[in-house]
């Protein structure tokens, strides 16, 4: 297939001639003495994020149906779930109820902090580094 510009004023994306890069000049085409060069790509592996986990702490006073209730609300456990990881927090004073990015465990703290306050409970849930 063979493009001529017939009318000088129209540009034809075919005008200029190609040249291999043996063919170019030394520092046109980025080889040595006018031989062709590679170009090479390097791949970038991005770092995954460090992951924290959220925490729910005992105390004597808030009920253990709340502590059922935020874990279903806010953490998406199911009945059962929720049930065992009160129980945990219960009888060794503290649970792992989740291991996020800083941004999801950060709001989740919020939530059930601010939750349990506006509720009059004294429930403590933090994170820390994994």
């Amino acid at each position: 297939m063979t493009f001529t510009a017939t009318n000088p004023t129209i540009a034809t994306p075919f005008a200029l001639p190609l040249r291999s890069m043996a063919e170019r000049k030394d520092g046109e085409g980025g080889g040595r003495d006018g031989e062709g060069g590679l170009l090479t790509e390097t791949k970038t592996r991005t770092q995954r994020p460090p992951l924290y986990k959220v925490l729910l702490l005992n105390d004597d006073y808030t009920p253990m149906e709340f502590v059922v209730h935020v874990l279903e609300r806010f953490f998406g456990l199911s009945h059962a779930q929720a049930f065992e990881i009160m129980l945990t927090v219960h009888k060794k004073g503290l649970a792992v109820v989740g291991v996020f990015s800083f941004e999801v465990a950060e709001t989740k703290v919020a939530q059930v902090m601010d939750f349990a306050r506006r509720h009059q409970h004294p429930l403590q849930c933090t994170m820390e580094k994994e």
